[in-house]
């Protein structure tokens, strides 16, 4: 279960990132005058193109390294475990002492940890590693491909759509209903108040959209001109 909420989790984050940055680069094109809405939507689906192949790229290459590095560790541990038994069992159990539990009880469970699986009991303890699953980077990538190429979606069918007197309305219109939702969900998952969740989708994409959108008036007006 909490596996599935931690990519649940991941997959928000991932369209929150899609829907601010390509709003973002949308507006900052869009505001410069005279700018064809042809040029807009080139910008927008470059835009989700590359953000989705850097996330999961990004997302490949931290994966990998966290899973080398558990792999490396486990391979230390497994080392330790056969060299000096009696030192390991001891350490597991001051590991579990640690959390309040009495030094009887604790070598208690450090034994019968370890008579059953001593690998697993000393990763999980000592590491905060589960030996028997490690995340794939591979569904990482894509899970965070997806998840910034729908949200970088939402702000480039609004631009792209048929009112292009107030296309840079509609966009900020679906960008805000957009985040409304993302921060409620991820607030939710994540167990917070989900007004504080959506204030801060809110301000920090309001911030983005009217930096952007500002230069974009600011340079393509000096350019034009």
């Amino acid at each position: 279960m909490a596996a599935k909420l931690n990519w649940l989790r991941a997959g928000v984050l991932g369209a929150n990132d899609g829907i601010m940055s390509t709003s973002g680069l949308i507006l900052g094109v869009a505001a410069s005058p005279g700018v064809s809405s042809t040029t807009i939507v080139i910008a927008g689906v470059a835009a989700v193109v590359a953000g989705s192949i850097s996330m999961a790229g990004g997302e490949y290459t931290s994966v990998s390294a966290q899973k080398d590095s558990e792999k490396a560790a486990l391979v230390v541990e497994r080392k330790e475990l056969a060299e000096d038994p009696e030192g390991e069992l001891r350490e597991l159990a001051w590991f579990y002492e640690q959390k309040g539990i009495s030094s009887a009880l604790a070598i208690k469970v450090a034994e019968e940890l370890t008579a059953k699986d001593a690998l697993k009991a000393h990763a999980e303890a000592e590491l905060g590693i589960d030996s028997d699953h490690h995340v794939s980077p591979i569904q990482a990538a894509l899970s965070s491909f997806i998840a910034f190429a729908v949200g970088g979606m939402l702000p480039l069918l609004a631009v792209a759509g048929p009112w292009i007197d107030f296309r840079i309305q509609a966009t900020v219109a679906s960008v805000v209903i957009a985040l409304v939702l993302t921060g409620f969900v991820g607030a939710k998952i994540g167990g917070a108040k989900p007004v504080a969740g959506v204030v801060r989708n809110l301000v920090v994409s309001l911030l983005t959209m009217g930096v952007t959108y500002a230069i974009g008036h600011l340079v393509g007006t000096n350019l034009v001109g």
